[in-house]
């Protein structure tokens, strides 16, 4: 029994696998979602051609409600049967892609014969055949009571997910419209925070507010890179920059966006092994643009994803954290990535199947990074009002301290002035006192200058009447023999007289003369 219920189930597949269900549209169609009827072949080689697609009967049933091949460097073949009951309205299969590299639809065009529209961003912009969308147009050229097989050559760099949809022209060109306003509502908000956080940034010079504006300018391109406006508006001539800006946008707001949570938590000076870890995740994001740049987009895309889920989700627990510890500046900001978070929850869970795609789930990242960056700029205005609060705080406390300060040099004062009236007082006494001391001192002095002076005059007096002393005794002394060689010479005159006028003959006086001088020694007394 057991052996005919799973011959049955593997029959059962066997049939799914090789019938080919359809799909029908009425007159009634405006938009309709492809999410069953598909049939696909992986083709990992990327080298079979149509022809042995056609021929191949390893076409699988796609189970999912959306094509979603994941990342992978694989070229997928769709196959699409579709039969048209009573609609005559024109009608196109939008492929809600904008990212896929390649994009080729087969239309039949009868006799088994298929017409080439190759398309993907391995072209410009301007080539496509028709301008009017971001994403991918087919028209099909199938009236009413026709049945027609198609077929899309898809390959991409990055996630292959792949929203078909069946959209009249009507349809088509309202969808359009729609898309444009909401991306134009978002770029106003864009712009609106990058032009008022960047004049703050002017006034303040607060580094954190220049991070943010470059995370809102990165997180604006990216999500019109995701959406495919940058490359509709901005780069429509540059191929290899439409596949290359992903990562490269992907890579920077991830960058900026931790330097921003660096400057605005400070979390290099309150918390070291965050601030180390957020910086490894840096440079993971810069080796990202690098191999990215190199051609390595499938491998990177991969390796981005897993990084960007788990930075996710540190990030969200270091805000929690730092919202436990006393940050008032992590409220806001949590909230706001928490808002991103639950956009990233809302997409991953419709590439996933578990949520519908819809236009809530399409645009949840495009609705999250809006509520993001506008959430952070207000937690950057209340990080000015808690810099307000805290400044009044201290001018109020800078105020106590002045009034407790003016308090206690008042009473400082008033003790100073009792201190100086007891020391003056205390001064007085003894300035009395000194100047009675002084009064004694100048009056001992003057004795003692009299005294002095007086005895200085007894010496200069005894020494004036030695000095006079000394030659007047000499003097004195030398008057006796002076006085006796004085009364020889006068008496040697006397003699001489004599003899002169003595009748002596003249050789007799000379001889008594001589003889007489001999006698007093003449030439001594001479001397």
């Amino acid at each position: 029994m057991v052996k005919y219920y799973c011959f049955f189930l593997l029959l059962l597949c066997f049939s799914k696998a090789n019938s080919t269900e359809k799909i029908i549209i009425t007159n009634e169609l405006t938009t309709q979602l492809i999410s069953s009827d598909i049939y696909y072949i992986e083709d990992a080689s990327g080298k079979l051609s149509f022809n042995d697609i056609v021929r191949s009967p390893a076409f699988r049933y796609l189970d999912n409600p959306i094509v979603n091949f994941q990342v992978s460097g694989s070229v997928f073949w769709l196959k699409i049967t579709i039969a048209n009951k009573d609609n005559a309205k024109k009608n196109f299969i939008e492929v809600i892609q904008p990212l896929l590299n390649v994009v080729d639809f087969y239309d039949p065009i009868g006799n088994g014969n298929y017409k080439l529209i190759q398309g993907g961003q391995r072209f410009t912009f301007e080539s496509r055949q028709f301008l009017r969308s971001t994403n991918f147009l087919f028209e099909l050229d199938l009236r009413p009571g026709e049945e027609r097989t198609y077929y899309l050559r898809i390959k991409g760099h990055e996630q292959i997910f792949v929203p078909l949809q069946l959209i009249t022209e009507n349809s088509l060109n309202q969808a359009i419209s729609n898309r444009t306003l909401w991306f134009g509502m978002y770029c106003g908000i864009i712009l609106v925070m990058v032009l008022y956080n960047f004049f703050i940034y002017l006034s303040t010079r607060d580094i954190s507010y220049l991070y943010y504006v470059l995370h809102t300018l990165f997180v604006g391109l990216t999500q019109g890179t995701l959406l495919g406006f940058t490359y509709k508006y901005l780069w429509p001539n540059l191929p290899w920059f439409g596949n290359y800006s992903n990562f490269l946008f992907t890579s920077l707001v991830s960058i900026v966006g931790v330097q921003f949570l660096i400057e605005f938590m400070h979390l290099k000076a309150s918390a070291r092994v965050i601030f180390k870890v957020l910086k490894a995740f840096q440079v993971l994001y810069v080796i990202y643009i690098f191999t990215s740049l190199s051609g390595f987009y499938s491998v990177t895309y991969g390796a981005i994803l897993a990084t960007q889920s788990v930075i996710a989700i540190f990030i969200l627990i270091i805000s929690i954290y730092l919202y436990k510890r006393g940050f008032a500046e992590a409220k806001y900001y949590l909230i706001g990535w928490s808002s991103l978070m639950l956009g990233l929850i809302l997409y991953v869970s419709m590439n996933y199947g578990l949520l519908p795609y819809n236009n809530l789930t399409a645009y949840s990242l495009l609705f999250g990074s809006a509520a993001e960056i506008t959430l952070l700029s207000f937690a950057l205005a209340d990080k000015i009002n808690i810099y307000k609060s805290d400044k009044e705080k201290s001018q109020e406390q800078a105020l106590n301290a002045l009034k407790e300060n003016e308090r206690m040099v008042r009473e400082q004062n008033i003790y100073l002035e009792n201190t100086v009236e007891e020391r003056t007082l205390e001064l007085r006494i003894v300035n009395n006192d000194l100047n009675k001391v002084l009064r004694d001192l100048k009056e001992a002095e003057g004795h003692l200058v009299e005294s002095e002076k007086m005895a200085a005059l007894g010496q200069l007096t005894a020494g004036i009447a030695h000095e006079i002393n000394n030659p007047i005794n000499f003097v004195t002394s030398n008057i006796s023999p002076l006085k006796r060689d004085v009364d020889i010479l006068l008496e040697m005159i006397e003699n001489l007289e004599e003899v002169g006028l003595s009748e002596l003959s003249q050789a007799d006086k000379v001889i008594k003369i001589e003889e007489y001088k001999e006698e007093l020694d003449f030439d001594y007394l001479k001397t």
